[in-house]
């Protein structure tokens, strides 16, 4: 179910369904959705404070139910991430969510919407940089800003060599739709009636902090839990930060090539997607290839 594209002058909503955004960073990026040519709608909880939490549970998901319900939103942004969407799932209204499908925009914490959203509805989202986490830094990337481009007219994107280097881990040619988001999130959601689904798609995973044995310890769940046999291929996105504190440790590309190396399907690291700038937005749940032949994967349009 792919949402109806933006056009200048819509207004699009913004709420804050994990922790407290950076307020400050997030009133800075309003200029750069003006230059988009939209207006911006806050959420009316969206600079609450409630511990860890943006707001409450109940008043963060009136946020969200609001911006679905409103006809004047014409796409929903997420202010930032942290923790606290999972608290959230089971209370959703899907069904308004599948009777208003609309763009929505986010990553890290917002993997579990990602995953909830498409399961239980069928809609394409959007895994791509946040207002307070990174549009309105300073170091906000110009490639992150293009990337928005895709929100106005349907675009086939093609991530290659050219855009940034690339590393194959396994080879093999795979199609299939991309799901995935942050690693230690998916890992959350096994066992939950919002555990993500593989079976012949193109899972993708990036996280920030993590060290080695954790993202080992994440992986080895996925495996077990059969997602990484499920999957007909593998994007390995930004893994931010991703060292030992201590010693003696394994890096993370030995764990990388313990858990991909085998696999047969295609494996490929090194895109720019995540806790990263520059951070390449893609959408989630559109039919994909990704090919170890040609470094290459080309992702069809998220918006009609």
């Amino acid at each position: 179910m792919l949402p109806n594209a933006l056009k200048r002058g819509d207004t699009i909503g913004v709420i804050a369904p994990s922790s407290p955004p950076n307020v400050k960073n997030m009133q800075q990026a309003i200029l750069f959705f003006d230059q988009l040519g939209l207006q911006i709608k806050f959420g009316k909880h969206v600079e609450k404070v409630h511990g860890y939490l943006a707001g409450t549970d109940d008043e963060r998901l009136e946020d969200l139910h609001e911006m679905f319900a409103d006809e004047s939103i014409s796409g929903i942004f997420c202010a930032g991430g942290g923790y606290g969407t999972g608290r959230i799932a089971d209370r959703i209204d899907y069904d308004l969510i599948r009777k208003n499908p609309k763009v929505f925009w986010g990553y890290s914490d917002i993997t579990y919407l990602h995953t909830a959203f498409r399961q239980k509805t069928g809609l394409t989202t959007f895994h791509g940089p946040m207002l307070a986490s990174d549009i309105g830094k300073d170091n906000f990337h110009h490639a992150s800003r293009e990337a928005f481009d895709q929100l106005f007219e349907p675009q086939t994107i093609v991530y290659d060599q050219d855009v940034t280097a690339l590393e194959v881990l396994a080879e093999g040619e795979a199609s299939g739709e991309i799901v995935g988001g942050n690693l230690s999130l998916l890992v959350n959601s096994l066992g939950s009636p919002y555990e993500l689904d593989t079976k012949g798609k193109l899972l993708f995973i990036e996280d920030i902090d993590e060290e080695p044995y954790r993202i080992d310890s994440f992986l080895s769940q996925l495996k077990n839990a059969g997602k990484l046999e499920d999957a007909s291929g593998v994007i390995v996105g930004d893994f931010n930060n991703a060292v030992a504190k201590k010693e003696p440790s394994l890096s993370f590309q030995q764990v990388l090539d313990d858990y991909f190396s085998n696999l047969n399907k295609p494996v490929i690291s090194g895109f720019k997607i995540g806790h990263c700038q520059p951070h390449y937005a893609i959408p989630f749940g559109t039919k994909s290839t990704l090919s170890s032949e040609n470094k290459q994967l080309t992702i069809n349009p998220g918006v009609k």
